[in-house]
């Protein structure tokens, strides 16, 4: 197929890697899809509308998502005409383009379709432009309903990892427990449990820096500090708080550690009354980076996975400390685990495997 391809690597400015634009565009490439990129600063523009260095007037975002549309049509036009396009593919937000764009670019016999991931508490973000695309890529099933109801297509196609980039490294197993993400909702609390409970955990990603606590020379006030929260904030010793990692360095954190962290709960919704869990990346990168994975049980977790065999669940801090003590004192069912685990993702949760059946339900062979 003859693809044009249009995504920021994330539209989030504190977050530094371009896996996530390397995992769907070089897939779509290794799959023999011809690859046309939107001719644009996307991640430019998507720092503008999300965390502006300046502050913004509506009519200079409305400006920009006016010249983005203008652009997008021009260009996928331009290409069309030359040759044939088969499909638009794009991650957007309501506010990078118009509805109108869209509706034009099927206009042209052109089918569109969005992948987005943070349906689950943030679909209002995208509720004004799923209903104009072809099909909406969807990767929390207990949402598509809600697609649905607004108007929308959606094709229930579950996040997954690229093998070509995830992969295991001969490295020394030298972290008993590693987190890889940022600071934010339960987490800091989780982790500073995890910790009390004797549980040596390392940290890297935006935001732990703001929870370092710095040493103090005075060795009572550093037991006090131990044990308390200033300000209201968890802290933590600098020396087991690590900065962003860049995209190999991350991959190689998940050989390096015996236990791999992960969390399903999103954002802060776990102090707004509906504590809501989801499927993440990180379900899939670990195990196919080869890592042993311990993360928060979602009954749809078993759709992919058999737990206990494959990838470890905990339910609540309690059971993660336990389970996360295990494992670090039972190397060889570890192993068998985290073999398993990777065995696994390599057999069923490629992105290859994903967008073959996406491409599948759209009718395209």
């Amino acid at each position: 197929m003859r693809i044009f391809y249009a995504s920021a690597s994330s539209p989030n400015p504190n977050v530094a890697s371009n896996l996530w634009r390397n995992n769907l565009y070089q897939t779509l490439v290794e799959m023999g899809h011809e690859v046309i990129e939107f001719d644009y600063d996307l991640q430019g523009a998507f720092q503008r509308f999300f965390a502006p260095i300046e502050p913004e007037t509506e009519e200079s975002l409305a400006r920009l998502r006016t010249e983005l549309s203008t652009a997008l049509v021009e260009q996928i036009n331009f290409h069309h005409q030359r040759k044939s396009i088969d499909l638009f593919f794009s991650y957007f937000y309501d506010c990078c383009v118009y509805p109108a764009a869209i509706d034009a670019i099927n206009a042209l016999g052109v089918p569109t379709a969005n992948w987005y991931c943070n349906g689950s508490y943030q679909l209002d973000l995208v509720r004004e432009i799923s209903p104009h695309y072809s099909w909406c890529l969807v990767p929390e099933k207990f949402r598509i309903k809600d697609y649905q109801a607004m108007g929308a297509h959606p094709i229930y196609m579950q996040e997954a990892a690229n093998p070509n980039i995830y992969k295991p490294y001969d490295l020394a197993k030298e972290v008993d427990v590693s987190f890889v993400g940022q600071a934010y909702g339960e987490r800091p609390e989780f982790i500073h449990f995890l910790r009390r409970q004797g549980i040596d955990v390392r940290v890297w990603g935006p935001g732990w820096e703001y929870l370092v606590d710095y040493p103090s020379r005075n060795p009572l006030r550093r037991l006090w500090k131990s044990f308390q929260k200033p300000d209201g904030r968890i802290r933590f010793p600098q020396a087991i708080v690590g900065g962003r990692l860049s995209d190999l360095d991350l991959v190689k954190t998940y050989s390096r550690s015996k236990v791999n962290l992960g969390f399903s709960s999103c954002g802060e919704t776990h102090t707004e009354g509906e504590r809501i869990l989801q499927i993440r990346l990180r379900d899939f990168e670990v195990p196919m980076s080869g890592g042993f994975y311990l993360v928060e049980y979602m009954e749809e977790l078993e759709e992919f996975f058999e737990i206990g065999k494959e990838i470890v669940c905990c339910r609540g801090r309690e059971e993660c400390a336990e389970k996360a003590k295990y494992y670090l004192a039972h190397e060889s069912e570890r192993e068998r685990i985290r073999q398993a685990g990777h065995q696994r993702c390599l057999r069923d949760h490629t992105w290859q495997r994903r967008f073959e059946n996406a491409f599948k339900a759209m009718g395209f062979r």
